[in-house]
């Protein structure tokens, strides 16, 4: 089994490409042969030792899986030979994992295996903040940051199903893709302010703001955020990559924390607007993602959503990978390709 470990917390040169024996599954497990694995800014932020209840070094990062089950244990209901997805609490950057048989998720027809990687984390993400935090309806308007990213094009997609006006922030090096995928209005938010670019865009409606935003980003965007919601609004903090300013930790972080809002219910009562955190990581109800994943699925089947792959890195690559990633370089996707030489 070839896996990626860290070592310790720091930059991309803590992960280091191990060798060692083949996991065997045990009762209702089964071993999955692993051919690709998301990559996620999360995954970074553990790196670093940032991330909020995450495991001490030496681990192996990876939250998602597609590949093939190569052997099944006693009492599995997945066979050899099918083509399964599977989330993990982490594990994912290896060539071999053994996981519990309900995890093992069998694709739906036509979904490639770089699909199915590049959809659990990202989608599931985007369709829990929609569909069962914001409730975003046809017609709302739609705030998505960093919108050329995993998350960003999931979100994109789903609220362009749902017919939501979409605006979405980005370099302007990413705005034709942006398009494509059904964003109306994109901002730089490197060479102009999103929160004066919003009410520009939204002033001749006669209602300026927004419903509903997406917000990965933390620190003084979230005040700003706040701002822009109209009266119902709604903003969902999933993030706080303000707070990631290099490779490693670092006291640059300070000032964004510092500027974090502080929402009083009395406020928002008188505004009449929702704040939410999200991470998927801590929802504990299987069966939940299950429908969520049916539901994603039902999308995929219409057409309505494909996953985008950015850029596939070789397993034994996945430190560039992760300083692809923080260089903002990344449209859609980045997973890291587990078969080997």
């Amino acid at each position: 089994m070839r896996q990626i470990v860290i070592g310790g917390f720091g930059g991309p040169e803590k992960m280091a490409l191990r060798q060692g024996p083949d996991p065997e599954p045990g009762e209702a497990q089964v071993l999955i042969a692993v051919r690709f694995s998301g990559v996620n800014f999360a995954d970074i932020v553990m790196r670093m030792g940032v991330y909020p209840g995450g495991p001490r070094p030496p681990f192996v990062p990876g939250f998602e899986i597609a590949g093939q089950v190569e052997k099944a244990g006693p009492g599995a209901q997945r066979k050899a030979g099918e083509r399964v997805l599977a989330m993990l609490p982490s594990g994912g950057y290896a060539d071999r994992v053994v996981v519990a048989d309900s995890q093992a998720v069998p694709l739906p027809h036509g979904m490639s295996l770089e699909e199915a990687a590049a959809l659990p984390v990202n989608y599931l993400t985007a369709w829990e903040m929609i569909m069962r935090v914001a409730h975003l309806r046809k017609g709302e308007r739609i705030l998505i940051h960093t919108a050329g990213g995993g998350v960003g094009v999931a979100a994109t997609q789903i609220a362009r199903s749902l017919g939501a006006e979409i605006l979405g922030t980005a370099s302007s090096s990413k705005h034709e893709f942006l398009r494509s995928q059904g964003v109306d209005h994109a901002i730089d938010y490197h060479t102009s302010d999103f929160e004066t670019q919003v009410h520009r865009i939204t002033r001749a409606s006669g209602d300026p703001g927004v419903d509903v935003v997406l917000d990965p980003l933390g620190g003084r965007a979230t005040r700003k955020n706040y701002r822009l919601l109209r009266t119902g609004g709604r903003l969902i903090v999933f993030g706080f990559s303000r707070a990631v300013t290099g490779e490693r930790r670092s006291l640059a972080a300070l000032p964004e924390l510092a500027a974090m809002p502080r929402f009083h219910p009395l406020g928002m009562m008188r505004a009449n607007t929702t704040v939410s955190g999200f991470h998927l990581g801590r929802i504990n109800n299987p069966e939940r993602l299950r429908e969520d994943l049916v539901a994603l699925f039902d999308l995929y089947a219409r057409g309505a959503i494909r996953p985008v792959v950015g850029r596939v890195f070789p397993l034994e690559e996945a430190a560039q990978a992760h300083r692809f990633i923080q260089q903002r370089a990344n449209i859609g996707k980045v997973l890291l390709d587990c078969a080997g030489p």
